[in-house]
């Protein structure tokens, strides 16, 4: 199966998981009168629509470069990460509104544990699975929207879990109120998931620079290659569009260097970058050492 069938494939596992997921807590959620699980429940409706998203995503940005798009359709990815976390963000400010107005209003809670248990339980056990069939398809194509969606997917697992405990610590103690409690804390977890997701996505929509280490790795290629080439300082620029790396530079030739020569040493430096970012599209631009030098003049002759 090529990557892009695979991409398809767990974007399609996730929305029939959260499918699944979605109904068995709002049935819980109601049949147990808990809000822990009923926020649960919110939580999982976002997953299913950032899962739609995904997939959306994912068949956009496999599509290949065209007439309006010329380097690709790879921030489609990006907005679908971008848009994904803020949906996290906002079931967690949700799940917080509610579980405090209940709170404060003391609104009577009479919590029916065993299904709520049993529910959670089943959510743990398909996260995990699914999650991590998204995590290693997310790693291998370099998808920051099967990413998003997999980070969705394990907040869920952690959030679930925390619940289902916490059923578990009200059915010992019989105090009730620690179920909108549990729910505020598990919100607060969703959060910050969520506005790590956004954060990142906002920076490749904004076209940040790749890490430094990246950077380092680049310049150590050129640097190790056996040539008179040299990496004209600062003239690396790398970002990551979607699932790919753009990256551009310049390198410096002594000005007597044969331009098939030039040509050659560019070609195999851009197949060496390549190796270590596969999914790359590298642009290389060469030039004489003397370039805007003092022997300028050299250069025009």
């Amino acid at each position: 199966m090529d990557m892009d069938k695979r991409k398809k494939f767990a974007a399609c596992l996730s929305i029939a998981s959260n499918i699944i997921l979605t109904l068995l807590k709002l049935i819980a959620g109601f049949v147990s009168g808990s809000i822990s699980i009923i926020s649960e429940a919110i939580h999982s409706v976002s997953d299913f629509l950032a899962s739609i998203l995904t997939y959306f995503s994912v068949m956009k940005s496999s599509q290949p470069a065209d007439g309006d798009h010329p380097y690709g359709h790879g921030k489609y990815e990006d907005m679908a990460g971008f848009i994904e976390g803020l949906l996290i963000v906002f079931a967690a400010i949700f799940i917080i509104f509610k579980s405090v107005k209940n709170i404060i209003f003391k609104i009577p809670m009479d919590v029916e544990n065993n299904i709520g248990i049993f529910v959670m339980l089943i959510a743990v056990v398909m996260n995990i699975i699914v999650s991590s069939h998204l995590f290693r398809v997310a790693k291998e194509s370099n998808s920051v929207s099967l990413y998003a969606d997999g980070e969705h997917l394990r907040t869920d697992i952690y959030s679930s879990l925390g619940i289902m405990f916490g059923l578990m610590l009200i059915k010992i103690t019989g105090y009730a109120i620690l179920d909108p409690i549990i729910a505020i804390l598990v919100a607060a977890f969703i959060y910050r998931a969520g506005y790590s997701i956004s954060k990142k996505s906002f920076r490749r929509l904004m076209d940040y620079s790749l890490p430094d280490e990246d950077i380092e790795k680049i310049e150590k290629i050129i640097t190790d290659f056996p040539s008179a080439a040299t990496l004209k300082k600062h003239s690396i620029k790398a970002r990551q569009t979607g699932p790919s790396k753009d990256i551009d530079l310049i390198l410096q030739f002594p000005g007597e260097t044969p331009i098939c020569e030039c040509h050659k040493v560019c070609d195999e430096i851009e197949k060496r970058i390549q190796a270590i970012y596969t999914n790359s599209s590298i642009s290389i631009h060469s030039e004489p050492v003397c370039y805007k030098g003092d022997c300028q003049s050299y250069c025009r002759k």
